[in-house]
């Protein structure tokens, strides 16, 4: 009997394997899949509020995007930084935006935005759905830390043996969750604590060295606002409204600062923002505006921004490729960037 159940089972097996190959379903990509490429670059790119509203023809121009820039820039992962959903249902949404992605066998990340769960679909549903797709390397994330989505993605070197990066996410809520005291959330303390004990975890790993990281949310760090309103500010690229970050500041670019391995925050959020700038040694940059014209968007053509880490040092470059494959915008980071020395002080 015994015997006969292990038969059954083997065939039940084989079949499930003939069916994905008879579909062309591949396996979810493994986080431990991730490398630099021999010339030791890595390339990211970030969509970001792609408000996808299904039955709106307007949401192809953004599907449009999401296909020419996977074309012509080939990269290593895909990130959304959130509010991909703007209309149920939202399963159908999220469906369209990432097939152009996974019938590219490209991996890919979200985190979420204000907007994801207000159609049909809680946080929590959301990322079930998520982790079931191909190349997902989204994670729900531990239970003591706030939200739906804080997860780490580890870039190795060529060989595959050694971390070289690491990639941190975080979900940043939705809106304030303390009446009078602004719209939108701010990371929670859990969150900051979670972040500070992996980053210490990877230094000391590291020989006492920080990886270099970059750190990829939906809604900007009250440090953005800070940044960008400093007398003879340095931006690159385009700031049109005012920072929607939450009011409140819990620590998380100050645990950053003082870890030493984050060098770019990569946010989205604010439609008409799409610009860069360094603060203190961190650059500070919005996605540029992915979707169609489904909700307000005053930037004139929609894109994204490429993002390429090295492996050989902290750095990478960056610019926001537009609709049309037209380039704007490229920074060397830091080189691009010079802060003056009496603001160090």
């Amino acid at each position: 009997m015994k015997k006969l159940s292990y038969i059954i089972g083997l065939l039940v097996i084989a079949a499930s394997l003939l069916f994905s190959a008879c579909n062309n379903e591949a396996p979810a990509t493994s986080p431990e899949a991730l490398a630099f490429n021999e010339d030791g670059k890595f390339k990211i790119i970030q969509f970001t509020d792609m408000h996808y509203r299904p039955g709106d023809t307007a949401s192809l121009r953004g599907i449009k995007l999401v296909n020419e820039a996977l074309d012509a820039e080939k990269p290593d992962l895909v990130v959304f930084t959130g509010d991909i959903v703007w209309g149920k249902p939202a399963k159908e949404a999220l469906d369209a935006v990432l097939a152009p992605v996974i019938e590219r066998k490209i991996p890919w990340a979200m985190v979420f935005g204000n907007h994801d769960d207000e159609s049909d679909m809680s946080r929590q549903q959301l990322m079930d759905s998520l982790v079931q797709m191909p190349y997902c390397l989204s994670r729900a994330g531990e239970e003591h830390v706030k939200g739906v989505g804080n997860f780490i993605i580890e870039l190795k070197d060529h060989d595959k043996t050694k971390v070289k990066s690491v990639l941190y996410f975080f979900d940043s809520g939705a809106y304030s969750p303390v009446k009078g005291i602004g719209t939108y959330n701010w990371l929670d303390f859990s969150q900051v604590n979670w972040y500070r004990q992996k980053s210490a975890a990877y230094t000391a790993n590291n020989n006492g060295s920080p990886l270099p990281a970059l750190a990829f949310l939906h809604i900007p760090l009250p440090e953005y606002h800070t940044m960008a309103t400093k007398e003879n500010a340095n931006l690159l690229g385009e700031r049109r409204e005012n920072e929607c970050n939450g009011i409140l500041n819990t620590g998380m670019y100050t645990a950053m600062r003082e870890s030493g391995d984050v060098i770019g925050i990569f946010a989205g959020h604010d439609h008409d923002n799409d610009y860069i700038g360094s603060y203190y040694d961190i650059a500070l940059a919005y996605g540029r505006y992915s979707g169609g014209n489904t909700v307000y968007n005053n930037l004139g053509k929609n894109g994204c921004r490429v993002i390429e880490l090295w492996d050989s040092k902290p750095f990478f470059t960056t610019y926001i490729y537009l609709s049309g494959g037209e380039i704007i915008n490229q920074v060397a980071y830091p080189l691009s960037f010079g802060e003056e020395e009496e603001d160090k002080k």
